[in-house]
Protein backbone atom coordinates (compact mmCIF):
# COMPACT_ATOMS: atom_id res chain seq x y z
CA UNK A 1 0.00 0.00 0.00
CA UNK A 2 2.65 2.55 0.97
CA UNK A 3 4.56 2.11 -2.30
CA UNK A 4 1.95 4.00 -4.33
CA UNK A 5 1.67 7.02 -2.06
CA UNK A 6 5.13 7.03 -0.48
CA UNK A 7 6.55 9.12 -3.32
CA UNK A 8 4.05 11.85 -2.47
CA UNK A 9 3.77 11.42 1.29
CA UNK A 10 6.84 10.69 3.38
CA UNK A 11 5.14 9.48 6.55
CA UNK A 12 3.92 5.87 6.55
CA UNK A 13 1.66 6.67 9.49
CA UNK A 14 0.06 9.54 7.56
CA UNK A 15 -0.52 7.24 4.58
CA UNK A 16 -2.19 4.68 6.86
CA UNK A 17 -4.38 7.40 8.37
CA UNK A 18 -5.46 8.66 4.96
CA UNK A 19 -6.30 5.15 3.79
CA UNK A 20 -8.12 4.31 7.03
CA UNK A 21 -10.21 7.48 7.14
CA UNK A 22 -10.70 8.45 3.47
CA UNK A 23 -11.54 5.08 1.97
CA UNK A 24 -14.85 4.93 3.83
CA UNK A 25 -15.62 8.47 5.03
CA UNK A 26 -18.22 7.16 7.46
CA UNK A 27 -15.41 5.56 9.47
CA UNK A 28 -14.29 7.27 12.63
CA UNK A 29 -11.45 6.22 14.89
CA UNK A 30 -9.74 7.36 18.06
CA UNK A 31 -6.05 7.77 18.86
CA UNK A 32 -5.28 4.58 20.82
CA UNK A 33 -7.27 2.41 18.41
CA UNK A 34 -5.24 3.75 15.47
CA UNK A 35 -1.91 3.41 17.29
CA UNK A 36 -2.67 -0.22 18.14
CA UNK A 37 -3.87 -1.01 14.60
CA UNK A 38 -0.79 0.58 12.99
CA UNK A 39 1.66 -0.78 15.56
CA UNK A 40 3.16 2.66 16.33
CA UNK A 41 3.25 4.93 19.36
CA UNK A 42 0.31 7.14 20.27
CA UNK A 43 2.65 10.15 19.94
CA UNK A 44 3.41 9.30 16.30
CA UNK A 45 -0.30 8.98 15.51
CA UNK A 46 -1.18 12.11 17.50
CA UNK A 47 1.37 14.16 15.55
CA UNK A 48 -0.05 13.03 12.20
CA UNK A 49 -3.66 13.49 13.32
CA UNK A 50 -2.86 17.02 14.45
CA UNK A 51 -1.16 17.81 11.13
CA UNK A 52 -4.13 16.50 9.12
CA UNK A 53 -6.53 18.38 11.38
CA UNK A 54 -4.57 21.65 10.94
CA UNK A 55 -5.01 21.32 7.18
CA UNK A 56 -8.74 20.63 7.69
CA UNK A 57 -8.48 17.20 6.05
CA UNK A 58 -9.84 15.68 9.27
CA UNK A 59 -12.55 16.72 11.66
CA UNK A 60 -12.93 15.48 15.21
CA UNK A 61 -15.75 14.89 17.63
CA UNK A 62 -15.51 14.29 21.36
CA UNK A 63 -17.59 11.48 22.83
CA UNK A 64 -17.01 11.12 26.56
CA UNK A 65 -13.25 10.94 27.05
CA UNK A 66 -12.54 9.79 23.49
CA UNK A 67 -11.88 12.10 20.55
CA UNK A 68 -12.96 10.49 17.28
CA UNK A 69 -11.38 11.55 14.00
CA UNK A 70 -12.95 11.29 10.56
CA UNK A 71 -12.34 12.53 7.03
CA UNK A 72 -13.64 16.01 6.27
CA UNK A 73 -15.97 15.32 3.33
CA UNK A 74 -16.43 19.08 2.87
CA UNK A 75 -12.73 19.66 2.13
CA UNK A 76 -12.13 20.80 -1.48
CA UNK A 77 -9.71 17.93 -2.23
CA UNK A 78 -11.76 15.25 -0.49
CA UNK A 79 -12.99 13.62 -3.76
CA UNK A 80 -9.46 13.40 -5.13
CA UNK A 81 -8.03 11.93 -1.92
CA UNK A 82 -10.84 9.40 -1.71
CA UNK A 83 -10.19 8.39 -5.32
CA UNK A 84 -6.43 8.06 -4.71
CA UNK A 85 -7.01 5.89 -1.64
CA UNK A 86 -9.37 3.62 -3.60
CA UNK A 87 -6.71 3.19 -6.26
CA UNK A 88 -4.04 2.40 -3.67
CA UNK A 89 -6.25 -0.27 -2.12
CA UNK A 90 -7.05 -1.77 -5.51
CA UNK A 91 -10.80 -1.30 -5.20
CA UNK A 92 -11.03 0.53 -8.52
CA UNK A 93 -9.55 -2.59 -10.16
CA UNK A 94 -12.01 -4.86 -8.34
CA UNK A 95 -14.92 -2.79 -9.63
CA UNK A 96 -13.49 -2.56 -13.16
CA UNK A 97 -12.18 -6.12 -13.32
CA UNK A 98 -15.00 -8.02 -11.66
CA UNK A 99 -18.12 -6.07 -10.81
CA UNK A 100 -18.62 -4.35 -14.17
CA UNK A 101 -18.24 -7.66 -16.03
CA UNK A 102 -20.57 -9.96 -14.14
CA UNK A 103 -23.78 -9.37 -16.06
CA UNK A 104 -26.82 -9.90 -13.83
CA UNK A 105 -25.32 -8.16 -10.83
CA UNK A 106 -27.63 -5.94 -8.79
CA UNK A 107 -25.27 -4.69 -6.06
CA UNK A 108 -21.74 -5.09 -4.80
CA UNK A 109 -20.57 -4.32 -1.26
CA UNK A 110 -17.21 -4.31 0.40
CA UNK A 111 -17.64 -5.82 3.83
CA UNK A 112 -15.62 -6.09 7.02
CA UNK A 113 -11.99 -4.83 7.11
CA UNK A 114 -11.81 -3.10 3.73
CA UNK A 115 -15.13 -1.37 4.36
CA UNK A 116 -13.44 0.20 7.39
CA UNK A 117 -10.40 1.20 5.37
CA UNK A 118 -8.15 -1.54 6.77
CA UNK A 119 -5.87 -2.93 4.08
CA UNK A 120 -5.50 -6.50 5.37
CA UNK A 121 -4.72 -8.02 1.98
CA UNK A 122 -8.06 -9.86 1.78
CA UNK A 123 -10.95 -8.06 0.10
CA UNK A 124 -14.35 -9.40 1.17
CA UNK A 125 -16.95 -8.71 -1.49
CA UNK A 126 -20.70 -9.31 -1.20
CA UNK A 127 -22.35 -9.68 -4.61
CA UNK A 128 -26.11 -9.66 -5.09
CA UNK A 129 -27.58 -11.10 -8.28
CA UNK A 130 -27.61 -14.09 -10.62
CA UNK A 131 -23.89 -14.67 -11.17
CA UNK A 132 -22.02 -17.43 -12.97
CA UNK A 133 -19.62 -18.87 -10.37
CA UNK A 134 -17.07 -20.02 -12.96
CA UNK A 135 -16.92 -16.58 -14.60
CA UNK A 136 -16.64 -14.91 -11.16
CA UNK A 137 -13.80 -17.22 -10.14
CA UNK A 138 -11.91 -16.53 -13.37
CA UNK A 139 -12.31 -12.74 -13.05
CA UNK A 140 -11.36 -12.86 -9.35
CA UNK A 141 -8.13 -14.78 -10.01
CA UNK A 142 -7.07 -12.39 -12.79
CA UNK A 143 -7.83 -9.35 -10.64
CA UNK A 144 -6.02 -10.82 -7.61
CA UNK A 145 -2.83 -11.19 -9.62
CA UNK A 146 -3.06 -7.58 -10.76
CA UNK A 147 -3.83 -5.98 -7.38
CA UNK A 148 -1.77 -8.44 -5.27
CA UNK A 149 -4.61 -9.01 -2.81
CA UNK A 150 -6.93 -11.97 -2.17
CA UNK A 151 -10.60 -11.56 -3.05
CA UNK A 152 -13.26 -13.52 -1.14
CA UNK A 153 -16.79 -13.36 -2.46
CA UNK A 154 -20.19 -14.08 -1.01
CA UNK A 155 -22.86 -14.33 -3.71
CA UNK A 156 -26.52 -13.95 -2.77
CA UNK A 157 -29.73 -13.80 -4.77
CA UNK A 158 -32.00 -10.79 -4.19
CA UNK A 159 -34.17 -12.86 -1.84
CA UNK A 160 -31.17 -14.20 0.10
CA UNK A 161 -29.87 -10.64 0.38
CA UNK A 162 -33.12 -9.52 2.01
CA UNK A 163 -32.71 -12.27 4.62
CA UNK A 164 -29.03 -11.33 5.10
CA UNK A 165 -29.67 -7.56 5.33
CA UNK A 166 -30.15 -7.42 9.16
CA UNK A 167 -26.81 -9.20 9.62
CA UNK A 168 -25.12 -6.90 7.08
CA UNK A 169 -26.27 -3.86 9.07
CA UNK A 170 -24.26 -5.10 12.07
CA UNK A 171 -21.03 -5.38 10.03
CA UNK A 172 -18.88 -2.73 8.37
CA UNK A 173 -20.07 -2.42 4.78
CA UNK A 174 -19.71 -0.06 1.85
CA UNK A 175 -21.80 -0.10 -1.31
CA UNK A 176 -19.33 0.05 -4.22
CA UNK A 177 -21.64 -0.63 -7.16
CA UNK A 178 -25.37 -0.70 -7.85
CA UNK A 179 -27.40 -1.47 -10.97
CA UNK A 180 -29.68 1.35 -12.09
CA UNK A 181 -32.87 -0.55 -11.28
CA UNK A 182 -32.46 -2.96 -8.37
CA UNK A 183 -35.51 -5.05 -7.57
CA UNK A 184 -35.58 -4.64 -3.80
CA UNK A 185 -35.32 -2.13 -0.96
CA UNK A 186 -33.05 0.96 -1.17
CA UNK A 187 -29.40 0.67 -0.29
CA UNK A 188 -28.61 0.87 3.42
Amino acid sequence: MENHLSGLIGSKTRIKLLVRLFFNPGTQSYLRELAKEFGVSTNAVREELNQLKRTDLLVSQKNGRQVYYMANAAHPIFPELKSMVSKVMGIDQVVDGIVNRLGDLERAYLIDDYAEGKDTGIIDLLLVGDINAYHLDDLSRKTERYIKRKIRTLVLSGEEFQDFLPKLMTRPHLLVWEAQQASYAPAP
